[in-house]
């Protein structure tokens, strides 16, 4: 006869424990905006003379975003991704403590990136995802070049 799981057995296994209590910790302490990048970015950016909303939401047909950097009225999306939590190429790693709950949630972050990514883009937004491990004028230089770009208008709905 097969066995059934508890839900708390369920629960155990869905989501594993930490490691240890620092580990825990710093997770926590993990902030999801106003990052020290972000703090710098946004400086530089202010410095220059760029006006901006910070982690405002956008409101889509489909779902609400929140990037990091808004420019409403060039409808340019700013996302600063960190390494981690984004995989990136150069400097992402996977831990090696619960490899099986690590995989696919951060494979979940990437395939909501391009999620967000496809919906922005659809609706006439220019998306710009930045490492915070890029060198602070380089970022601000991009996103100078993408508010010299015109604003794309949202695509129009047939009524009809």
């Amino acid at each position: 006869m097969g066995s059934t799981l508890s839900r708390q057995e369920v629960r155990s296994l869905a989501y594993p424990h930490p490691s240890s209590r620092a580990v825990s910790a710093v997770m926590r302490a993990n902030r999801s905006r106003d990052t020290l990048p972000e703090l710098r970015l946004r400086s530089v950016l202010h410095r220059s003379g760029f006006r901006f909303r910070a982690n405002a939401r956008v409101n889509l047909d489909e779902l609400r975003v929140r990037p990091d950097i808004v420019f409403f009225g060039h409808r340019v999306a700013v996302f600063l991704d960190g390494c981690f939590w984004h995989s990136c190429p150069r400097h992402g790693n996977l831990p090696r403590t619960n490899p099986f709950y690590w995989l696919p949630k951060l494979k979940r972050v990437r395939d909501r990136d391009r999620r967000v990514n496809a919906a922005l883009k659809r609706e006439g937004w220019q998306v710009l995802r930045l490492w915070e491990h890029e060198p602070l004028e380089r970022a601000a230089r991009s996103i100078a070049l993408a508010m010299r770009k015109p604003p794309r208008q949202r695509k129009a709905v047939n009524d009809g």
